[in-house]
């Protein structure tokens, strides 16, 4: 960093929080409670690099194939008796690891930064995300309800219930950390079943840390080996979890083609489960009655906010050619107050990306498209400084077919597509292989409608007069086609964390048979 940064008052201190979860030295990266924390002496280390600027921050010692094996016999056998427990006392383990996240909270946001490059703000946001989902999922576990239906029969009564699957594994992404695990675990752990998290080697620390404080609420409450932490440095190693009969739900947050090869796996063996949550490729459509402001400050955050490195990030913009130039005016002058730093600097809204390979796909995406024929009306350049900084990009004159529109870039690269008509608006929405979020902003209200019709968007999300990014976590998570079709979060999303039974009683004392045997 130059003097300047260097004498401004960093948000966080780092080496606190690093030593908050034993952090400032090695530390293993397997968590299995019939053993502990693995060894890290003699083992091979694998490196946790800030992209804020490059740095090691941290060093663990990656999960091998010997220890995966203890980690599924321990899950597989504390299922045994977790699915027994009362669904209200697992919602009193899934209450308290939130909990613990809350207390927690700045020295877990510091980690988070560290290992991801997110701005502090929107670290403490996703901690808030997760803290949210541990209350929402405490909350469900006294509603895991079943239908009472009507038998045809005289005397017999007949309802479904839900019943816990086995062993769940969680593979999570780089970008959210924490919030994928939560999301995911904690449906699993009030729906009876034991959980492996799998994160990604990019993001190491945030595992760690959050397994940590899984760990210490278990212990409290006399629940251990409910979580495990399973951390290969190799993601082929990974594939031992996909491809184990043993492992009853494997949910996968990440790219789509990744996610094929898990869902093609997983189907080799009939009654395991897979749940996707895969690429997206969000587009909003802009009308010609749309507040153009309001619309502006919406999709900036959209575009650039997570250095564009979520699955709900804008990619498209798709504006009536009335008022095309007008709003690509407003962006251009919205994208320029955000600032772009190490989330360490206070003012910080927009970190960088997560390393060098995300450096150089971005420099490609760009300039395919303007080989292509489109236009860099703003930004599109890497920012000179230690870590994987850009600048947020807009590009004009795009053809709707190109690679940058119909590819999930995961970077800060919006492109802008004029229409003429709605109908053309929402076949250029949906005329993509991806379907998570979606949004319009209108204040016609027959546009809007159309526009949530089965007619309008494909996706799993819709939004109106709001930017695509931002989860509430009392709605399903989830889209369609390529993105996966899986769900989680709220809603009746924790149904596909459990077994649906189907039970008949009959309390008559007779028999359809009795006309036919005598005893």
């Amino acid at each position: 960093m130059n003097s300047v940064v260097d004498q401004v008052k960093p948000t966080f201190d780092t080496a606190r929080a690093l030593a908050r979860f034993k952090l400032d030295k090695p530390h293993s990266g397997t968590y299995v409670h019939t053993r502990g924390w693995g060894p890290v002496e003699g083992r091979d280390l694998f490196d946790a690099i800030c992209p804020a600027d490059g740095e090691v921050v941290g060093k663990v010692a990656g999960s091998t194939k010997d220890e995966y094996e203890q980690i599924i016999k321990a899950a597989v056998e504390v299922q045994k008796t977790w699915r027994m427990v009362p669904a209200p006392r697992r919602g009193e383990l899934v209450l308290r690891i939130s909990q613990l996240m809350n207390e927690n909270i700045e020295d877990l946001a510091a980690i988070i930064a560290l290992d991801t490059g997110k701005s502090i703000s929107e670290c403490r946001a996703e901690l808030k995300e997760s803290i949210d989902m541990g209350t929402l999922a405490a909350g469900q576990s006294r509603m895991l309800y079943g239908y009472t239906q009507q038998s045809q029969r005289a005397k017999h009564r007949m309802y479904d219930q839900w019943l816990p699957l086995g062993v769940a594994a969680v593979i999570s992404a780089y970008n959210f950390p924490a919030a994928v695990w939560a999301q995911n675990g904690f449906l699993s752990a009030i729906a009876g079943n034991t959980v492996i998290w799998k994160p990604s080697p990019k993001v190491p620390l945030t595992a760690i840390a959050v397994q940590q404080l899984a760990v210490q609420a278990e212990k409290e409450l006399g629940l251990e080996g409910v979580f495990s932490l399973f951390t290969p440095s190799d993601d082929a190693l990974a594939e031992l979890m996909v491809r184990d009969t043993r492992v009853n739900l494997v949910s996968f947050t990440g790219s789509t083609g990744v996610g094929k090869k898990v869902a093609s796996i997983v189907s080799e063996t009939l009654g395991r489960r897979y749940m996707l949550e895969c690429s997206g490729n969000s587009a909003v459509i802009v009308d010609e009655t749309a507040d153009l402001k309001q619309t502006a400050r919406n999709l900036t955050f959209s575009s650039i906010g997570t250095t564009g490195q979520r699955c709900t990030s804008m990619r498209r913009v798709i504006v009536h050619r009335s008022i095309h130039d007008e709003l690509v005016e407003l962006l251009k002058k919205c994208f320029s107050q955000i600032k772009i730093g190490d989330p360490r600097e206070p003012d910080t809204i927009v970190g960088p990306l997560i390393d060098a390979a995300a450096l150089d796909h971005y420099d490609n995406t760009i300039k395919k498209a303007i080989e292509q024929g489109a236009k860099l009306v703003y930004g599109g350049k890497r920012i000179d400084r230690p870590g994987y900084y850009v600048e947020g990009a807009i590009l004009t004159n795009v053809d709707p077919s190109w690679e940058c529109a119909q590819e999930e870039t995961f970077a800060p690269i919006v492109s802008v597509i004029p229409y003429d008509t709605l109908e053309e608006a929402i076949d250029i929405h949906n005329n993509v292989s991806q379907g998570l979020a979606s949004g319009i902003h209108s204040t016609n209200i027959f546009n809007i409608e159309y526009f949530l019709s089965a007619a309008g968007s494909d996706c799993g999300i819709a939004k109106v007069n709001m930017g695509t990014t931002g989860a509430d976590v009392g709605s399903a998570f989830g889209g369609e086609k390529a993105t996966g079709g899986g769900r989680t979060a709220g809603s009746d999303a924790w149904k596909g964390y459990m077994r649906r039974q189907s039970v008949c009683i009959n309390w008559s004392n007779q028999s359809p048979w009795d006309h036919f045997i005598s005893l």
